[in-house]
């Protein structure tokens, strides 16, 4: 069974910064993207960012772009997400999810085959 598992989350003073980590654990898998999306209380599940595991091409979100920055370890086989400048709007669970075919919409949450079970990033004001 595969399983992602994501970790840096936690309480951040607005104007801070953080970067989340998401590592697969048990059984091994071809990835071809990794992405990144968030969900606030309420809200919709939403994209964030996402890799090509080969060659390291990144997207982004337009709302996201300049404070977000996605990247990938291939030997530590760990993908990151640096976030700066934090807002308490982006006070939300933030989830890893990888996608093992060849898909282009990188921002639709159903191409992904996995998902971690979150981890909560607070921004207070």
């Amino acid at each position: 069974q595969v399983q992602l598992v994501e970790s840096g989350g936690g309480l951040v003073q607005a104007g801070g910064s953080l970067r989340l980590s998401c590592a697969p654990s048990g059984r091994t898998f071809s990835t071809y993207a990794m992405g990144w999306f968030r969900q606030a209380p309420g809200k919709e599940r939403e994209f964030v960012a996402a890799i090509r595991w080969s060659g390291g091409t990144t997207y982004y979100a337009d709302s996201e772009k300049g404070r977000f920055t996605i990247s990938r370890d291939n030997a530590k086989n760990t993908l990151y997400l640096q976030i700066s400048s934090l807002k308490p709007e982006d006070t939300a669970v933030y989830y890893c999810a990888a996608m093992t075919y060849v898909s282009y919409n990188y921002h639709l949450k159903d191409r992904y085959n996995y998902w971690g079970q979150g981890t909560q990033v607070t921004v207070s004001s």
